[in-house]
């Protein structure tokens, strides 16, 4: 077996992204308030909220379009993991975002 995930664990980890970084944003980060809630950050998980339901939704429709859009799901994650790990209690979102970046990095390639 090699380690080049199938479409379905990329969809797994987009959908899984998308519900880390929109849950937490709108509960965790707001509730904490401070750099939480600091535009470029909160404008980041937003970002990558979308993209990852975005990007799920064109490998399920089978567009020819999606390994381009992971490419772009896969650096708006990594970005995300990094200004995550910068604050309290974003770990689970962090780790959402890195397994993303991986799954899509794999399918873009």
């Amino acid at each position: 077996m090699n380690d080049i995930p199938d479409m379905q664990d990329c969809i797994d980890a987009c959908t899984n992204c998308h519900q880390a970084c929109l849950q937490t944003a709108l509960t965790h980060c707001l509730n904490m308030g401070g750099r939480h809630v600091a535009p470029d950050h909160f404008r980041l998980m937003m970002d990558c909220a979308a993209i990852c339901e975005t990007s799920a939704n064109l490998q399920l429709s089978g567009s020819p379009f999606s390994a381009r859009l992971c490419a772009l799901c896969a650096d708006i994650c990594h970005a995300c993991a990094l200004s995550c790990l910068e604050l309290d209690g974003m770990e689970e979102c962090a780790r959402a975002c890195e397994a993303c970046e991986h799954t899509c990095r794999a399918m873009a390639a």
